[in-house]
């Protein structure tokens, strides 16, 4: 078995990041959720003025603070449930009458057969970078055949990420090749190229229980939730809640494999493997881009 670990060629903290704010804005949110902080509020929180604080949420995530708090509440959450309820409601009060047409990454799909799962990745190489993206620092790991892995992670926290990664195919060689990962970066996290007629091709690596609940994830579209046990029921184990929620925390393509579009079946956001934090975020921002 080969030991490798992340090399860091260049420091790769963001300046000025939105993420690093909106992140600690949510934090916030989340330990005063009972009494709704105010726009006041945050913006003293993250050390910034109001006006400031409302144009960087409207940038980042097409939101203002407001809109955004209500997309990432428990209360709003459990509205989702089973019936796959937009995340988007006219009580959101945008103005609009409704989330208007849903976007998503358009993505296709291959898995590795049984026997390649079973020598976790011996003969393959994978080609991983650390890209800036709007949920903090993102590890995307690639193998000829397509997008292998994507995590995240926040400063100071790359190697931590990589060795979690690598972890899962500890028999694979690592190659850090930024020509590689960049196009899949730039494809991913930006909306304006997520097009029908040019899918990002990814490969499933796990077993094929895993496999099939990680399909399953990519049949939920942006804007809408499945509970676990709706999950389970639709891959036919509908006593296997408890499984598919290992799968989903067990899911090397986040992001792209929406598992943070899974909730619990009080409507709780339970768990995500890179935080709840930013499985808020990432909600939140995807609210922005169904409004638009």
């Amino acid at each position: 078995m080969s030991t490798q670990t992340a090399v860091l060629k260049k420091d790769i903290t963001p300046q000025g990041s939105d993420y690093e704010i909106v992140r600690r804005a949510i934090e916030k949110i989340s330990l005063d959720y009972r009494d709704q902080p105010s726009l006041e509020e945050l913006a003293e929180e993250v050390g910034e003025t109001p006006t400031g604080l409302q144009k960087l949420f409207t940038r980042w995530a097409g939101l203002s603070p407001k809109a955004f708090l209500q997309a990432v509440t428990l209360d709003h959450a459990r509205r989702l449930l089973d019936s796959g309820m937009p995340l988007l409601e006219t009580s959101f009060e945008l103005g609009m009458s409704g989330p208007g047409r849903l976007h998503d990454l358009f993505v296709t799909h291959e898995a590795m057969s049984p026997g390649d799962y079973k020598t976790r990745g011996a003969g393959l190489t994978i080609r991983y970078g650390y890209h800036a993206s709007p949920f903090g620092t993102a590890l995307i790991m690639a193998t000829d055949r397509g997008l292998a892995g994507l995590a995240f992670s926040d400063p100071g926290e790359e190697r931590a990420a990589f060795a979690d990664m690598s972890s899962r195919w500890p028999n694979a060689v690592y190659v850090e090749d930024l020509a590689a990962t960049g196009p899949y970066a730039a494809r991913i996290f930006d909306p304006t190229l997520w097009r029908p007629d040019q899918p990002l091709h990814v490969v499933m690596i796990g077993t094929d229980f895993q496999v099939r609940v990680w399909e399953a994830l990519l049949q939920i579209p942006m804007g809408k939730a499945r509970t676990y046990s709706s999950i389970a029921a639709s891959i036919g184990a509908p006593s296997a809640s408890r499984a598919v929620g290992a799968a989903n925390g067990a899911n090397p393509l986040s992001f792209v494999v929406p598992c943070h579009r899974a909730i619990g079946k009080s409507g709780d956001l339970t768990g995500y493997h890179w935080g709840l934090t930013r499985k808020r975020a990432i909600l939140g921002w995807e609210a922005g881009q169904v409004s638009s």
